[in-house]
């Protein structure tokens, strides 16, 4: 059975499409996720450069195992344009055990 606080998803927003589908395509493929879901274009307003943006993004939304989020955090900001890219991690709190079960057949320890 698995234990649901062994399970992240971790958020990041990029300008372009493409970019989303590169950082999608690069964890993915490396087995540090399972899934990545990528949403837009949204409308992100935020501070930066002393004043008030707003810019379409879009959102990528990644399915993980707590033990690869260092590795994960690394490949991001490795790939991602942003200066300062959005790399927020929460914690699952529960979810389908079949689901979570497959994370783990799709994400390889760190170790492997």
């Amino acid at each position: 059975m698995a234990d649901s606080q062994e399970y992240v998803q971790i958020l990041t927003t990029t300008e372009y499409k493409d970019d989303a589908s590169k950082i999608a395509r690069q964890v993915v493929e490396g087995r540090l996720a399972a899934c990545v879901q990528i949403i837009g274009p949204i409308t992100s307003t935020y501070w930066w450069d002393d004043a008030v943006q707003e810019d379409e993004e879009y959102l990528c939304l990644i399915k993980s195992r707590a033990d690869r989020v260092a590795q994960l955090k690394q490949t991001i900001a490795e790939v991602h344009p942003y200066d300062v890219p959005e790399l927020l991690v929460v914690p699952v709190l529960d979810g389908g055990t079949d689901y979570l079960e497959w994370i783990s057949e799709q994400v390889r320890p760190s170790d492997a």
